[in-house]
């Protein structure tokens, strides 16, 4: 494993306990063959072989290819869904009396899912018809002793889970309910029982009095059409305290990338952000429909509830950042340059992709649609925790101690102070006895600015950083106002005082052969940095923001190896990059 040892506070503002804390990777949201649309794109590969690919070992591709990592993950979950969970398996069992059928249906045969190329639309209905034939309970109890079988405390952790997916009126509500340890309720609670999240956390809540400690992270907010990061209630009432106490308590976390874009930002909620455009995924999960922005992405949310806040005194949406793949494929690796994918066999190979041409027509390439072009070949989670165990894993989770990646190990932290020495972020022991707050924590405002102590280190099998920034959001008079400041440069240069912006570091990209600069770039960026607009009146929070140099995206890659030229209309490059968790600064 690729870990840097550091030592990092745990502390409260006026107090602080030293921790030695490790960075830990994995994914939280992984399909497997028991999830009903991955067994119908092909997928066969079962919770046990998605654990042993994430530890090390080999898995089958639903296409019939082999993917092992380059490196094993510290920790994974099974998030198959909850609707429907196990149908298709049960029924493509040859002694179960519904077998037949669905086989003459084409439900259950892979040949027949590959030629028709998408949702059947008799799978749903069938398994509608045939509630009361087959088990969530049991597929449910195969999937938690698949990840008791696997769970290494100290050497890889699995966390049970699984998939509560409602939408609403087309826009997704999708969260991955994660168990902190093993003791789980005989069955789970999806959309088939309420399509009202609401309900999901009271639900969460009988089983936290019960002694089992579970969370939810809601993901593509970006395809919720606005209704994920609403400023009222499910039922249109406002906002209140108990409200925001029940999604906190319960939605510590957001997911912030994924195969289905990244959920950040976008340009039209932030035109200021140079980097906003990155791996937009514009439509509704699931449909062709255009998802609005407003209301669908992260950090208009950490303003919302800012604005809520000061009206109010109550906040929803002060999350901690995690990444997921949501591969529905049992595993997924990460990289650009041999994505394989999220839909089993539909988007397996270039042409399925729509990355490469399926023909040709009056000497013109022609192409499948753009819906899997948006396609990213995200992300990843990290927690700063004390060891790879279930319950320090889920720890950092609670305290949202945590970071997210566009799918390279990046690993990045945040502490937040008063008065702290300003080479803070150039020590290996970073923040050991240094009063302040770690990414996750809030922080009550003097009338000074906060310093800010922030670092990144590339990762090693990747392209180097380019910059380092922190992304400040507040309310003033009512109003949101955001602004990105670079705070560390790659490659000796300055960042600019009066736009807060590094120079351009000169790397560049071969799209001819994917080829990157070698001689530009820095395995680690840092900084102290201190807030030069603060006013010190203003709710605010702060998050970091690292990018690599450029690389070729995986449409590129596809392209190289099919000998053709880069399908126009996608971005032939991108930027890497990776989200610390917010510190919340509060008068």
């Amino acid at each position: 494993m690729r870990k840097t040892l550091l030592i990092l506070c745990v502390a409260t503002v006026g107090g602080a306990s030293g921790a030695e804390r490790d960075a830990y990777f994995g994914d939280l949201h992984v399909h497997t063959n028991f999830s009903f649309d991955a067994f119908s794109f092909a997928t066969r590969g079962s919770p046990d072989d998605a654990y042993r690919f994430a530890a090390g070992g080999t898995l089958v591709h639903p296409a019939g290819f082999e993917v092992t990592l380059d490196e094993p993950l510290d920790f994974y979950a099974v998030t198959d869904h909850a609707a429907y969970l196990g149908a298709l398996l049960a029924f493509s069992d040859p002694q179960h009396p519904l077998h037949e059928e669905a086989t003459e249906l084409g439900i259950i045969d892979a040949s027949t899912v590959a030629a028709r190329g998408g949702y059947l639309p008799e799978a749903r209905p069938f398994v509608d018809a045939h509630r009361d034939d087959y088990s969530r309970e049991s597929a449910w109890a195969e999937i938690v002793a698949a990840a008791n079988r696997h769970y290494r405390p100290g050497e890889f952790t699995t966390l049970i889970a699984y998939e509560y997916t409602p939408s609403r009126d087309g826009g997704n509500l999708h969260r991955n309910v994660i168990f902190a340890g093993s003791d789980v309720p005989e069955d789970v609670f999806g959309r088939l029982d309420s399509a009202n999240p609401e309900d999901l956390w009271r639900w969460m809540d009988a089983q936290r009095e019960r002694g089992s400690d579970v969370l939810a992270i809601p993901h593509n907010s970006n395809g919720s059409d606005g209704w994920m990061f609403e400023d009222v209630q499910f039922d249109g009432s406002a906002i209140d305290a108990d409200y925001a106490d029940l999604r906190m308590r319960n939605e510590p976390l957001v997911e912030i990338t994924q195969v289905k874009g990244t959920s950040d930002t976008h340009p039209f909620l932030s035109p200021n952000d140079e980097w906003a455009d990155f791996e937009i995924f514009p439509y509704r999960v699931g449909q062709w429909g255009k998802s609005r922005p407003d209301g669908s992405y992260v950090r208009e949310a950490f303003l919302t509830g800012l604005i809520l806040e000061e009206r109010a005194g109550v906040n929803p949406y002060r999350f901690g950042i995690v990444a997921a793949s949501d591969t529905h494929n049992a595993g997924t690796r990460f990289d650009e340059e041999t994505f394989a994918g999220k839909v089993g066999v539909h988007d397996a190979f270039a042409p399925r992709r729509g990355s490469v041409p399926v023909g040709e027509y009056d000497g013109l390439p022609t192409y499948r649609h753009v819906y899997r072009t948006h396609y990213s070949a995200s992300g990843i989670a990290g927690v700063w925790a004390e060891e790879n165990t279930r319950e320090a894993i889920f720890a950092a989770f609670r305290r949202k101690e945590t970071f997210g990646t566009s799918g390279t190990r990046i690993r990045m932290r945040l502490f937040a102070g008063h008065d702290l020495p300003a080479d803070l972020h150039e020590r290996a022991d970073m923040a050991a006895g240094v009063s302040g707050v770690p990414q996750g924590g809030d922080l009550t405002a003097r009338d000074a600015a906060p310093n800010l102590a922030v670092q990144a280190l590339a990762d090693p099998g990747a392209a180097p950083l380019q910059r380092l920034q922190v992304i400040k959001g507040w309310v003033q008079d009512g109003q949101q106002h955001e602004r990105v400041f670079d705070i560390a440069c790659s490659d000796g240069l300055a960042v600019d005082p009066e736009t807060h912006r590094c120079p351009d570091n000169g790397a560049t990209v071969d799209v001819a052969t994917c080829a990157i600069s070698a001689d530009v770039g820095a395995a680690q960026l840092g900084a102290t940095w201190t807030d030069p607009t603060w006013d010190g009146a203003s709710h605010v929070f702060y998050y970091a923001r690292v990018l690599e140099n450029p690389t070729c995206r995986w449409s590129t890659w596809d392209a190289i190896r099919a000998g053709v030229a880069p399908r126009a209309g996608l971005p032939e490059t991108l930027q890497e990059r990776a989200w610390t968790s917010p510190v919340w600064v509060r008068p």
